[in-house]
C-alpha cells in the first residue's frame, strides 16, 4: 500500500524532479507534488511524496529525515491525513456579537458594581 511523506523546509530551488531524485534511493516513487503559491505560482517550501510501499516510506523517513538538501535541514514524515472541511467560501469568522453594548444596559452587572 502506498503511503504519503510530508517533506518541509524546503528550498525554494527545489524541484519535484529533484525531490524525487532524492527519495528514489529508499523504493519506488509514485508521486511528488511541491506546494505552490497560487497567485505567484513559487514553492511554499514543502510538499508531498508519495511511495509504493510502507516499507520503502517508513525507510524513507529514518533516512532522510533532518539531512541536508540544498543548504537547508528538511523535515520529513509521514503526512497526516487532510481533514474534512469546507474548502473556499467561508468568512474570517467575526463570530456572535450583537446584544447591547455600552453603559448600563441592562443585563448582569460586574462583580464590582456598587
Amino acid at each position: 500500500m502506498a503511503k504519503k511523506i510530508y517533506v518541509g523546509n524546503l528550498s525554494y530551488n527545489v524541484t519535484e524532479d529533484s525531490l524525487k531524485e532524492v527519495f528514489t534511493p529508499h523504493g519506488e516513487v509514485t508521486s511528488v507534488k511541491l506546494i505552490t503559491d497560487a497567485a505567484t505560482g513559487r514553492s511554499k517550501g514543502f510538499g508531498f511524496v508519495e511511495m509504493a510501499s510502507d516499507e520503502s516510506a517508513d525507510k524513507a523517513i529514518a533516512g532522510l529525515n533532518g539531512t541536508t538538501l540544498l543548504d537547508r535541514t528538511i523535515n520529513v514524515s509521514e503526512a497526516k491525513p487532510m481533514r474534512d472541511k469546507p474548502r473556499g467560501g467561508g468568512g474570517g469568522g467575526r463570530g456572535g456579537g450583537g446584544g447591547q453594548r455600552g453603559f448600563d444596559k441592562g443585563g448582569r452587572k460586574p462583580n464590582n458594581w456598587r
